[in-house]
């Protein structure tokens, strides 16, 4: 390792290279949870792509074994990696290219915050719309990398839906780029759609250019509790209304339990978003009160502060394991089975594991946390959640798990015929295999 440290050193400079033993502790318990050996990489810290370039350009004549990062916040998600010789963090590739607001575009580099840039973008009154995990640490190559968007997905789509152009380094230390910095680009392949959720495997991004919108003039949030039956409806006469939310999450009795927002054990919960000019949000939260009392559904309007804590609260509890052995996972269903996907989870608590869970309305995509009971439990209870996933031609992915769990469990389950094409993009994009090798689905 110190002959790694010595090459990095005449190559950036020794401020850009960091040994193991001088990481922050944080970060080292990071890389711990994301590789299944006692692996302890140095980490080195471009200032520019094309250091950054010039790092992998060395790793892959060296034939160094690469785990690329941002901020590290979501290092412990997806399957793990091993023999890992070097982590590479673009959190010093964090400057603001272009803020062109007339366009509504935004040009950055992939290491920036998403808390740093919403800051600037509010200056101007706009906003990017997602609302990822761990919001204040993320980066935004991070949120690429793994696809992961928010509650916001309802009205904005996802984020590959907001990305326009992206540039990463290749493994051979080549710069490329896709896509432009104008909304209506259409020039050479489709390569921001393959970089998201690609999980570093394919390349270490650079550049990101997005679409952002303008910042609502009034938010509220309306909170519905009743039986399961109930709640289905309604969200089924919600979906195909005129009315037009920035968020619909369907919520498990356990986390209703949790905020306290019902007396009853067994309420589900669908929590609505509205954000737009002062009237129309007024107009459709009236419509939805009237449905709501229609149905017999217990029902919360929150504003402000209030609104704003409820939504820090659903993201928070999702992020904080509140043991080691909690499981987080990342499920996919058919948007119409969501509130029978939510129900599954019961049938887990006579076996003494609880379970939190919020599926998008409209996208039967969404989260579940499992804690409680053994490791064999913990298992059988996943692999009857997936079961149920992919029968309804969806799927159940592990984000964080004990290492233990993940070496048992295939962190992401079948994915049918795609692998093969999966694995023939891994060889052509990085054939020796030293981004993140083995992180992603099939091992690749």
């Amino acid at each position: 390792m110190s002959s790694i440290v010595q090459t990095l050193e005449a190559l950036l400079g020794a401020h850009a290279v960091i040994p193991w033993n001088n990481l922050d502790s944080s970060l080292q318990h990071q890389i711990d949870r994301a590789v299944t050996d006692a692996s302890t990489p140095c980490v080195v810290y471009p200032n520019t792509p094309e250091e950054l370039a010039a790092v992998v350009s060395c790793a892959q004549q060296n034939h160094w074994r690469l785990l690329p990062c941002g901020q590290g916040s979501k290092l412990h998600w997806g399957g793990m990696t091993n023999n890992i010789q070097l982590v590479v963090s673009t959190a010093r590739l964090n400057r603001l290219i272009e803020h062109a607001s007339g366009d509504l575009t935004v040009t950055v580099e992939a290491g920036l915050k998403v808390a740093d840039l919403q800051a600037h973008l509010a200056n101007a009154g706009q906003f990017l719309a997602i609302d990822p995990a761990y919001a204040n640490q993320s980066t935004l190559g991070g949120v690429v990398a793994t696809a992961d968007t928010g509650a916001w997905r309802q009205r904005y789509g996802g984020i590959r839906d907001m990305l326009i152009g992206v540039s990463f380094v290749r493994s051979d230390g080549q710069l490329t780029k896709a896509g432009g910095r104008v909304v209506k680009n259409v020039a050479g392949y489709d390569l921001m759609k393959l970089m998201t959720g690609s999980y570093g495997t394919l390349g270490i991004l650079t550049q990101l250019t997005f679409r952002i919108y303008p910042l609502p003039e009034t938010s509220e949030t309306v909170v519905l509790t009743g039986e399961a039956a109930a709640i289905e409806q309604l969200t089924a006469t919600l979906l195909a209304s005129a009315l037009t939310p920035t968020a619909i999450e369907l919520i498990s009795p356990a986390w209703i339990s949790q905020l306290e927002l019902s007396d009853r054990q067994t309420a589900m919960g669908v929590i609505v978003r509205f954000q737009s000019i002062a009237i129309s949000v007024e107009q459709q939260v009236n419509q939805l009160h009237d449905w709501a009392r229609q149905a017999g559904l217990g029902l919360h309007s929150l504003k402000g502060e209030a609104e704003i804590a409820l939504w820090r609260q659903l993201q928070e509890r999702i992020e904080t394991a509140p043991q080691e052995t909690a499981v987080t996972c990342k499920i996919g269903i058919v948007a119409s089975q969501a509130v029978q996907g939510l129900q599954q989870l019961e049938q887990f608590v006579p076996l003494g594991i609880s379970g939190l869970a919020r599926v998008h309305a409209a996208s039967g995509l969404g989260e579940v946390q499992l804690s409680g009971a053994t490791l064999p439990t913990q298992i059988e209870a996943l692999a009857t959640l997936r079961r149920f996933c992919q029968a309804q031609g969806g799927f159940l992915t592990l984000l964080a798990a004990p290492a233990d769990l993940k070496s048992k469990l295939d962190p992401w389950g079948e994915i049918g015929n795609a692998l093969p094409i999966m694995q023939r993009l891994k060889a052509q994009f990085d054939p020796n295999s030293i981004l993140s090798p083995h992180r992603f689905v099939g091992g690749i």
